[in-house]
């Protein structure tokens, strides 16, 4: 299985993190922004997601809901400012439990390699922010949530 690649250096807003996939780009598009394929890769393995709202649209809303083993919920949300299929997208990233840090995301998908290059970029407000996020082990969710979507995209047609 490939490896998720994390850039978190001191000082800067943002967290790019960067994932080949051996799929073509269209079904990695696909498996990032259908509301029915999200919920089998995204967040920790322990973790169950639900998505209540998924409008991949300039101006669509999005909210996805991580519920633990004991049924706590975490909720994320944001809006979709641009979308360019199958080459990126760019939306807000708000976790509900910390609402005054909004990121904005950015997700690219290049053709290499005979796959997918993912690059996620998320620009925090400020550095504190970026760094707290940092603390809640984000790059552990984020590199079990690739590793899952790599198992799905083996499994697309």
């Amino acid at each position: 299985m490939g490896e998720t690649a994390f850039i978190i250096e001191p000082g800067r807003h943002d967290i790019i993190m960067i994932r080949h996939f051996a799929a073509p780009r269209e079904a990695v598009f696909r498996a990032v922004t259908d509301p029915e394929l999200v919920p089998r890769w995204w967040g920790p393995h322990s973790l169950a997601t639900r998505v209540d709202r998924m409008e991949v649209r300039p101006g669509g809303h999005w909210r996805y809901v991580n519920i633990d083993a004991e049924g706590r919920e975490y909720g994320f949300r944001g809006v979709y400012h641009d979308v360019v299929a199958p080459e990126r997208y760019v939306r807000t990233w708000q976790y509900e439990g910390t609402p005054e840090d909004v990121a904005l995301e950015t997700v690219t998908l290049t053709e290499a390699d005979g796959g997918t290059r993912y690059v996620a970029q998320s620009v925090h407000q400020s550095v504190e922010a970026r760094d707290a996020v940092v603390r809640a082990d984000a790059a552990r969710g984020g590199r079990e949530s690739m590793d899952r979507l790599a198992q799905l995209l083996s499994t697309l047609p």
